[in-house]
Formats: C-alpha cells, structure tokens, sequence
C-alpha cells in the first residue's frame, strides 16, 4: 500500500461511483454544528476506507497501469484536508493543492523570487549548514582545529552549489508551474486569515487539518483543564532558566565532574536561546477530535543537555530492552513471524492493544527520576561515558523541572 501511496497517484474514475453505493446523508442535526460536522467527517471516511479496499484489488493491474503514459478519466487519491467545517470555503484548484499535504515540496519556490532575496537565502543557508559541519568536526572525537584548511573548501563547495541550485534557468513550462502555485497558496493564506482559520498537519494522518480559531482553541483549552498539569507564569523566566543552567554546567565541571568537550556540547548560546514553545495537532482519528500538544524546544536552554543525554543514554536502553520493544511495524510483523515458527501462535492467542492519555504530564518528575537511576544500577553502570549517574540525575532533573513554554 505504501508503494502504491507513493507511486500510483490516481485511481480510476469508477472509484468515485462509489459514494452513489453508501447511503447519503439525507438529515443533519439543527443548531448543532459540531455534530453535524463530524456526521459529515465520518460518512466521508467510510468512503475513504471502502476506496481503499477497492485499491487492493487493483493491485493486481498495478504494473500495467504504470506502463500506461494516458491520463485521461482518472482521479486523484492524495490525502485530502480535514475540514472541521460546515462548508467547504476553498474552490477545486485551492483543494487539490492543499490534498498534496504537508509532505509536498512545491516546484521551484524559491526561482520567482527577487534575486536579493535569492541571496539572502543563499546566506543564511550556507551560515547554518556551514556551521552544523564545523561544530561537528571540531568537537569530540573529531578535533580537527577550525584554521584548519579543509574548512576554507568546504565552505567555498557548499557557496558554489548554493549559487547553482539557486540561479540555474528554469524552463518556461517550470517557471509558469512556479507562479501558477505560488499564486494557489497565496489564495489560500488570504482565505485562512480572512475567514479566521487554523490549519495544522493531523496527528498521525500526513494531511491537514482545517477548521476555525476559535473552536481550535477551546479544544486546546480543554486539554489544559483535563490534565490540570500547567501553570501560567505572571513573568518571563527566560533568562532565570538560562542562567540556572549555566550554573549548573559551571559547577559540575568546575568540580570536574564532566569533561571539558562534554561541557562544551552542553552549554547553551546566550544569542540563540529562547523559550520553548507549545502548539497541538488534532487527532482527527479520534472521536472529537482532541488535540496533541507538542512542545518545540530546539532553541530551549536546556536542549543541548537533552541532546547529550539522549546520545548517551539511549544505545543503552535500546540494547537492554531490544527483547521487550517494538520499533515500528515491521520490526512487529518479523517478530511475529518468528514467534509463529515456534508454535505459539494459535487460533486462542490474544493481542492486548492500550493507550496511556497525556502520558508526559502523568509522569511524576521524581519517581521518574528514581527509575532511571534503578535502570542503570541494575545493568551495573556507576558512570556512563565518564559521567556519574548522581551527576546524569542532576542533568536530567533540570531538564524536567524547568520546563516553561510560551503559548499563543
């Protein structure tokens, strides 16, 4: 189905005389607007389910379908939007752009765009790829010296491809797909903003979600008074995080208990910082459609601690629980398989399937503190890369306790 997914972009237009099969729906609530959307939503995906269906038996045609140059009398079958809404604001070519979906990379953004502009994204570009590698390389273990001469053309190769990727001639037919699109999404951002919109990417859909700013946010309310796990600061704790941080990391090597370059991998940019910052996806597979927050940190203080510790403390986890952990699932349908050649898969076996609501903010900080240390003295680890685990507690702990957001 994934290859399908990927490279069998259109069905045969039969397909669509499917929704004249499933029942239509003839009555809708009154003063309900909610309920009568997600009736709506849900006739939608039985269609959408029995369609796939359909799919698997074309499977058996799918190589001749390859072969076949003809477009003609096909539909497509990227994932379309999520609307939360009575009706559909956007007109067919605004629709099927947004069904590409968040994945989709639009033909040549950047080549109808002012050459200063070209450039200033050449530059900052070049500035964050560059120094990703230089930090890399002259940190441990590589400790190649920055003066080092292989910089130099490293930065003058990564410029030259820059400048060609950006600045080759596009076709005619290139450049008129460019504008085309640039214009659709441009369409699309004054309908959101104009009509009070949000769109997000679904939780575990890879489609968006449409619907409007205000019942988003009572969703996300919602999930702030059911969990009852926030509290919002009257003041802006940025640089009291900040500094707490740098303490941290200054007393523990000044007592030597970590290394100099683990110091320096840990020890967050002043001019970079800033707070996390809390937005939620809808999960639209779900009834109601609640929200899953996530929490961007990748400029948060205490990121680089985070970063460290996981680099250290995760082959450990893998390798000691690889027995118990299912990675994805293909990982699961190999393990079953070699469960089955044992004989202990039969008619009577049962699979036990449970999700944990708002795990995170379940967790207490303390006794998840504790099991992490249990974890590495019952595997026998004192120190783990040099460090000792009272120190890793110390880094882990400032991690969870100081853990502010900004929101809205």
């Amino acid at each position: 189905m994934l290859e399908i997914r990927i490279h069998c972009k259109f069905l045969p237009q039969n397909f669509d005389h499917l929704e004249n099969f499933i029942s239509s729906i003839d009555y809708l609530p009154l003063n309900n607007n909610a309920k009568a959307i997600e009736i709506k939503n849900k006739h939608f995906r039985i269609i959408q389910e029995a369609k796939r269906q359909w799919l698997n038996y074309f499977l058996n045609i799918y190589e001749n379908c390859q072969r076949s140059s003809s477009t003609k009398n096909v539909i497509g079958v990227s994932p379309e939007p999520y609307l939360d809404l009575i009706s559909n604001p956007f007109d067919k070519r605004q629709w099927n752009y947004l069904s590409f979906g968040p994945s989709y990379i639009r033909v040549n953004q950047s080549a109808i765009r002012p050459k200063c502009q070209q450039e200033t994204e050449i530059k900052n570009q070049h500035k964050d790829i560059y120094s990703k590698v230089e930090n890399h390389l002259t940190g441990y273990p590589h400790l190649i010296p920055r003066n080092n001469a292989i910089f130099k053309q490293y930065s003058d190769h990564l410029l030259n491809y820059l400048n060609q990727s950006y600045f080759t001639p596009l076709t005619y037919k290139d450049q008129l797909i460019s504008r085309e699109q640039a214009q659709i999404l441009g369409s699309i951002r004054r309908i959101i903003q104009n009509m009070n919109l949000v769109i997000r990417v679904t939780d575990k859909g890879n489609n968006f979600y449409i619907g409007s700013v205000g019942e988003f946010e009572q969703k996300a309310q919602k999930f702030f008074s059911d969990t009852n796990a926030f509290i919002e600061l009257s003041y802006n704790p940025f640089n009291e995080i900040l500094d707490k941080v740098i303490q941290l990391l200054n007393t523990l090597r000044g007592k030597d208990l970590i290394r100099k370059w683990q110091y320096e991998q840990m020890m967050p940019d002043r001019t970079k910082c800033e707070l996390a910052h809390l937005y939620f996806n809808p999960k639209t597979h779900k009834d109601g459609i609640p929200v899953r927050p996530i929490e961007s940190t990748i400029h948060a203080s205490t990121t680089k601690i985070s970063k460290f510790l996981d680099k250290i403390l995760r082959p450990i986890f893998d390798d000691k629980c690889k027995d118990t952990t299912i990675i994805d699932g293909a990982f699961l349908i190999t393990e079953l398989s070699k469960y089955n050649k044992k004989g202990l898969l039969k008619p009577t076996t049962r699979f036990c399937t449970f999700d944990i609501r708002n795990l995170y903010t379940m967790l207490p900080q303390e006794e998840s503190l504790d099991i992490l240390m249990t974890f590495l003295h019952a595997h026998g680890y004192r120190k783990v890369k040099g460090i000792s685990i009272d120190t890793i507690k110390k880094l882990a702990s400032i991690i969870l306790k100081d853990n502010v957001f900004a929101y809205g």
